[in-house]
């Protein structure tokens, strides 16, 4: 046995123990490994409580994605999944780490707008050996895939118009799947403050209810958005609000090209609202 080895060994074992409660299948060793690289565990094996209550919430995503990947990857080989404002990646190093990886084929791309980010996250996925996970610096806005492909688009807190960006993007891509879950989002509450008086306006009336309720209507309306782009559209929360208290995912199937009956209802819901968020341009883009 190396001097390394012996000095690993222990490293590893106490993480091994640390993981059993919520690593999938028993953490390998190169696992351990990546969980360190991450700064997820310490160097001596450990975890502690906000690492070990952000690695629950984003294992529990992966499970929450894994059917849609493996049918995607069962599907498509060569499908590609595309993890926008990736920033340190833990969704798409445990993603390819549990799933993709295992598969043997298809492929994962981060992307990120900062580059020494990128730089530093390419560096990592190259010394795992995670040949099939990149990374590109640039706004998820401006950034379009060769071949104009990305079949699976995952976007977690991305912020306010952020999320929108990534649904432009999954819908320049046609992405069969797309998996948001938004951060904070100020864009429809602005629009709402300086509407003109609708009928339900006292839904919004104080500007505590404002924020809140702008929030509900812009994840409605994203949702309305994908269905009338023909996806299946489910919300569930992905995690306890004990966690975070941004805790929704919109997971979306796409199932059709389009959804007339899902255009009709935006259509009402906008009129009945008075306001016309960014990304309802999409739809202008459609027709």
């Amino acid at each position: 046995m190396s001097k390394h080895s012996s000095r690993e060994r222990p490293d590893v074992i106490a993480a091994q123990k640390v993981l059993a409660e919520v690593w999938p299948g028993g953490a390998r060793k190169s696992s351990v490994e990546l969980l360190k690289a991450l700064h997820v565990l310490t160097r001596d094996g450990g975890l502690n409580l906000d690492s070990r209550r952000k690695l629950k919430q984003v294992l529990h995503l992966v499970q929450l994605l894994r059917p849609s990947l493996d049918a995607l990857l069962a599907e498509r080989p060569d499908a590609i999944v595309a993890d926008l404002g990736a920033g340190k990646s833990y969704l798409g190093f445990l993603l390819y780490d549990l799933v993709v990886g295992p598969a043997g084929h298809g492929s994962l791309v981060g992307v990120d707008v900062r580059a020494e980010l990128v730089e530093r996250t390419q560096a990592l996925a190259a010394k795992s050996g995670f040949d099939r996970l990149s990374f590109v610096a640039g706004e998820i806005a401006l950034i379009a895939r060769p071949g104009g492909r990305a079949d699976m688009v995952t976007a977690l807190h991305a912020c306010d118009t952020a999320t929108d960006d990534a649904i432009r993007f999954a819908l320049r891509h046609q992405a069969k799947v797309i998996a948001l879950i938004p951060c904070c989002q100020a864009e429809v509450a602005s629009l709402l403050e300086g509407a003109k008086p609708a009928p339900i306006d006292q839904l919004w009336r104080h500007p505590m209810h404002r924020r809140e309720f702008g929030a509900h209507a812009t994840n409605v309306l994203r949702g309305l958005v994908l269905e009338a782009h023909g996806y299946k559209v489910r919300v569930t929360e992905f995690t306890g609000l004990e966690h975070s208290l941004k805790n929704e995912l919109i997971l979306a199937t796409r199932h059709q090209q389009a959804n007339p009956l899902a255009r009709r209802k935006l259509d009402q819901l906008v009129e009945q609202l008075g306001v016309r968020p960014g990304l309802l341009d999409v739809l202008d883009a459609a027709a």
